[in-house]
């Protein structure tokens, strides 16, 4: 191999190792959902986020059900929440969901969607 591809062989492995410690990877939701669609392609604002299941079941922060909500009972009022809801979830359960965040304080929660 000609001495001169080394260096640019390291060029790129640097530029590898860069990207690669630079970038963003998204943790797997708790449980498989599928989001609601929407029209809008504006990206959410990176935030702690709420899971609600098509069950029901809320999970935040690795705890799931009525300890979620302790979880939330820590979460800073002021700080934005993120909600992502599966699209199969009744509308009576998110509705609930927001009264009860309402009620804890937090009244600044973000939707997530799907682009359709």
């Amino acid at each position: 191999m000609p001495s001169s591809v080394v260096p640019m062989i390291n060029v790129v492995f640097l530029l590898l190792i860069f990207f690669m410690m630079t970038a963003r990877i998204a943790p797997p939701p708790p449980f498989e959902m599928t989001l609601p669609a929407s029209d809008s392609e504006t990206p959410l604002e990176e935030t702690a986020t709420l899971y609600l299941g098509r069950d029901g079941v809320l999970w935040f922060r690795g705890a799931e059900g009525a300890q979620a909500w302790t979880m939330l009972g820590g979460h800073d009022p002021n700080e934005k929440l993120t909600l992502r809801g599966d699209a199969q979830a009744s509308a009576t359960a998110l509705a609930g969901v927001l009264r009860r965040l309402a009620g804890m304080g937090i009244t600044s929660v973000e939707l997530a969607l799907r682009p359709s």
